[in-house]
Order: C-alpha cells, then sequence, then structure tokens
C-alpha cells in the first residue's frame, strides 16, 4: 500500500517522498490508519520493520504546531534509539515545522531544559532522564495527546518497568498510548491492560522479519577456539562494514583490544562509555572510518547503519528475539546481508530455539583454515600494492634498492611486500579472552526451559557472572541514576562449555559445513 493511500497531509507526503520511501511496510500499514483514528495500539514487532514512521508519521500528522505545548510523548529504552527516533521525526516533521526535542542521560541536563523552555511538539526520552525532568518540573506532560512506549520489552528487561508505570500516571488519563514490542511477557501485557483502552492488537509474524535477505550460518567450535576462528573468518570474509555482538561488556572491550591487536580497525560501543564517545564511535561507524563496531545487544538497539554487510554473533544470545534484533543490522533497504553465530556444542539447543522462532534453518559454515585467512589478507593487500609502489616510488635510497634486488629474486621481494602491506605479522598476536560464565543448560526438569526456570530472559548489557552481581543498568539508568541491586535468580550453569572435540549431538545428524569461498567485495 502507498503512503498517499493512509490519509496523510500533503506536507508529510512530500517528506515521505523526500526519504525515498514508496510503499508502507506492513507495520505502517496497519498502524497509520489506527492511530488518525484516534485508537489505542499495540504493536508487536523486531527492530527494522519501520515503526518510528508507523507511530511518527501518524502524531506528525496531527500536530499542532501553533501550539508550542509537548502533545507527544515517545519512550526509549537507550540513548541511541531516543537520538535516532528524534532525527527521523525532526526530517519528517521539517516541512511541518514541527520541533522535536530528545532529553536522555550522559548528557548536559541543563541544555535540555532549556531546549524544553523553548517549546516543544514532541519530547522523545529515556525513562531515567523523562522522570528527573518531571520530578524537577521542567517538563509539562498535562497537553500530552498521544503517549508512545518504543521497545517496551527492552525496557522492561533494563529494571525500567517502575519508570515507565510512573510516566503513564504523569500524562493525561484523557490520551492515546501506542506500545511497540517485539515480545508480549506478562508485565507489558499488564500495562496494556491498565493503562491502554480497548486496544487494538497488531502483530507482525518473525517469519517476515528475518527475510531472506539474510543469510544465517552458524560455526561451531570450542570456546578457546572462538577468536582465533573469528579473525580468520573475518580475513576471508573481508565486510565492508561489520557488527560483532558480545554478551558483556567486559567481552566487548576485550574483543576491540583484540581485533586491533590483529591488525583490524575496530571499536566498541556499551552502556560504560560516555554519551559524547558512543555518539563519537557511532558516526566514525557510519562514515566508514570504523570497520567493525563491537557491540552489548542493548547499545545497539535500533542501529540504523546502511551497509553493514555481516553482523557476527561472538555469543550466542541467551533468548531468540535477541537473535532477530541483532541480524536485523543488516540486510536493510533491500541490500543482501549475512550473519555469523558462533557456538559451542552446549549451545545447540539455542540455536534450536532460534530456527523455531524465525522458522528458518541456519547453515553449518567450516571453519577457515589460517592459510585460507592468509590467503585472503593477501588477496585485499594485493589491491594496495599499487598505491604503496605510487607512494614511495623515487624516495628510497638507490643503493638500499640495488642491494636488495642482488640479493633476493623479484618473487621473494614481492612476498614481502605483500605480507608488510597485508600485516601478515599481527595474524598471530597472542592474544587470550577472560572466560565468561556459558549461558544456562537446556532441557531441563523446568519444561524446557534455562535453568533459571525459563521466566528470566537476562539483563542483556551487563556482566552477569554470579547470582547476587550488582551492576548499572545501560548507563546507570542513563547515567543519572547510579546503581540499583537486581536479584537473579539463576540457579546456576553447569561449568564447562560442554563442547567434546566437536562431536554433535546424539542421535542427531551432523550438518554439512559450508568451505569459505573468498569472495570479492568490489
Amino acid at each position: 500500500m502507498k503512503f498517499s493511500e493512509l490519509g496523510l497531509s500533503q506536507d508529510l507526503l512530500t517528506a515521505i517522498e523526500k526519504h525515498g520511501y514508496v510503499e508502507a511496510t506492513p507495520i505502517q500499514e496497519q498502524t497509520i490508519p489506527l492511530t488518525l483514528a484516534g485508537k489505542d495500539v499495540i504493536g508487536q514487532a523486531q527492530t527494522g520493520t519501520g515503526k518510528t514512521a508507523a507511530f511518527g508519521l501518524p502524531i506528525l500528522n496531527m500536530i499542532d504546531t501553533d501550539s508550542n505545548q509537548v502533545q507527544a510523548l515517545v519512550v526509549s529504552p537507550t540513548r541511541e534509539l531516543a537520538i535516532q527516533t528524534q532525527d527521523e521525526l525532526f526530517k519528517l516533521g521539517r516541512d511541518k515545522r514541527v520541533k522535536v526535542q530528545a532529553v536522555f542521560g550522559g548528557a548536559d541536563i541543563r541544555r535540555q531544559i532549556n531546549g524544553l523552555s523553548h517549546g516543544a511538539h514532541i519530547v522523545v526520552g529515556t525513562p531515567g532522564r523523562l522522570i528527573d525532568h518531571i520530578n524537577r518540573g521542567t517538563i509539562n506532560l498535562s497537553n500530552v495527546k498521544t503517549l508512545v512506549l518504543d521497545e517496551a520489552d527492552e525496557m522492561l528487561n533494563m529494571g525500567f518497568l517502575e519508570d515507565i508505570e510512573s510516566i503513564l500516571k504523569a500524562v493525561p488519563d484523557q490520551r492515546q498510548t501506542l506500545l511497540f514490542s517485539a515480545t508480549m511477557p506478562p508485565a507489558i501485557k499488564r500495562i496494556g491492560v491498565q493503562f491502554m483502552t480497548e486496544p487494538e492488537h497488531i502483530q507482525i509474524a518473525a517469519k517476515e522479519l528475518t527475510t531472506d535477505l539474510v543469510e544465517q550460518y552458524y560455526v561451531r567450535v570450542r570456546d578457546f577456539e572462538k577468536f582465533d576462528t573469528l579473525t580468520h573468518i573475518l580475513d576471508v570474509q573481508q565486510p565492508k562494514l561489520a557488527i560483532l555482538f558480545g554478551r558483556t561488556k567486559r567481552r566487548v572491550d576485550e574483543l576491540t583490544r583484540g581485533l586491533e591487536l590483529r591488525g583490524f580497525n575496530a571499536a566498541g560501543i556499551h552502556g560504560d562509555l560516555t554519551q559524547q564517545k558512543r555518539s563519537q564511535v557511532l558516526k566514525q561507524f557510519k562514515n566508514g572510518e570504523i570497520k567493525i563496531l563491537v557491540a552489548t545487544d542493548v547499545a545497539a538497539r535500533g542501529l540504523d547503519v546502511s551497509g553493514v554487510d555481516y553482523v557476527y554473533n561472538f555469543d550466542i544470545p541467551q533468548d531468540s528475539e535477541s537473535y532477530v534484533h541483532r541480524i536485523g543490522r543488516t540486510g536493510r533497504a533491500g541490500a543482501h546481508g549475512t550473519s555469523v553465530t558462533f557456538i559451542s556444542n552446549a549451545e545447540m539447543d539455542y540455536l534450536k530455539d532460534i530456527e523455531k522462532l524465525t522458522k528458518k534453518r541456519m547453515l553449518p559454515l567450516k571453519p577457515p583454515t589460517r592459510e585460507e585467512a592468509l590467503a585472503g589478507r593477501m588477496s585485499v593487500a594485493a589491491d594496495s600494492v599499487e598505491a604503496v609502489i605510487a607512494a614511495t616510488s623515487g624516495s628510497v635510497d638507490s643503493e638500499v634498492i640495488d642491494t636488495l634486488v642482488e640479493k633476493y629474486d623479484a618473487k621473494t621481494l614481492a612476498t614481502a611486500l605483500l605480507g608488510a602491506v597485508a600485516n601478515v605479522s599481527e595474524m598471530d598476536a597472542e592474544f587470550t579472552l577472560s572466560r565468561e560464565r556459558p549461558l544456562p543448560r537446556k532441557r531441563s526438569g523446568f519444561g524446557g526451559g534455562s535453568r533459571n526456570g525459563g521466566g528470566y530472559r537476562g539483563r542483556r548489557d551487563g556482566d552477569r557472572r554470579g547470582g547476587g552481581y550488582r551492576g548499572r543498568r545501560d548507563g546507570g539508568r542513563d547515567g543519572e541514576r547510579g546503581q540499583r541491586e537486581r536479584r537473579s535468580f539463576d540457579r546456576g550453569a553447569r561449568t564447562g562449555s560442554g563442547d567434546r572435540s566437536q562431536r554433535g549431538r546424539s542421535g542427531a545428524p551432523r550438518r554439512q559445513s559450508r568451505d569459505f569461498v573468498i569472495k570479492n567485495n568490489d
């Protein structure tokens, strides 16, 4: 269905055309008419389905620009998603002169207060910082007509349920409420029952989201071999832009350091970095100055960067929905992408759960040898040799060159040149990752759930190593609220990865692995 058929105003249709949008996505097609009609809506769909425009376009359509009051409030789980939502709403509402203000932790609150005092039609904010503004009296929500809870399940996972309920009580009872969530746990359903009026439920099936545009592979590897295997795969596949997911902040820091040691252009983001640093890294990644972005789930939530051709799951996620979010970073806007997930034998049941959700079977990939990785590195280096020759021509003492030519034949010198350009010496730089606590075993006596009874999905962005771990949420409630103790009901995981010399599960046929082929990214 075309946007022109959805009842939007002409200035918004012009903005949509400038963005290059032609046809509405399923979530947009179903949500926009209901929102324009004033209905409460629960939208169940993963990231990458066009949710921001699904709620943003009808809200922009209804904004009265003659009033400087806050008329719509969007609550987002992370700073990055809040900033991205603000940017998209600003661009879509520019022709209509709609003012959009983002408020989030880790940034100067005085500047946000100043922006709010000058008037904002739409406010996009993270829960913790919104609560701060409400408590300070620096935001007036008495005229809010539409409230949006974006990525509601993620906010629940991050411990923001109480904050969400406080925000819901701070806006007028007579309002429209839109709730978007990838999953529908009981707490989210309770919000729908308690704070929404006869909401329309729209569900976009997962099979529509993982799409045939993403080729999905897994590599079966023992834990201590994972990092070497990763760097060999990177040498062979040579991604133009890639996102590498680690389960914890420590893992992200260590992976980034290890990749840099082995000559890869990488940088990491997670909740402990300042907002300035995170914004800087994301800007460099979007501009192609950084080739590999290492991230936790929460830090990369809502990240929309065109041109990401590979997603690597160094740690398989504990819940299947996170996997869908991760691989949704590639295969966007009609482009093809590839995902590679590293798993141990003990994690095969997590892979099965993912396949059950996505309705798509992952293909096994044979780990490349060092020789294949070296060939991959050399093939890329060969393209750079011409530039090196041009840059050094005539700038070196001819006597030194004559000596080398007399001492070595042309093939030896060419091999040495290629090796230097390819930084072959960095391939084997010594590096060891710290051991992370393994995921709970599945297939326990709790009805097929994880060791913790199947109900706990885990805090995605934080080192959850022990039963009583006290840690900050991503950014410590966006940087401004410090720490809160959250009890873990995890009964503990069995020690060891469960790997037994790459042996498959008993009674299950081994999948045939695909060999690597050196890929030209021209």
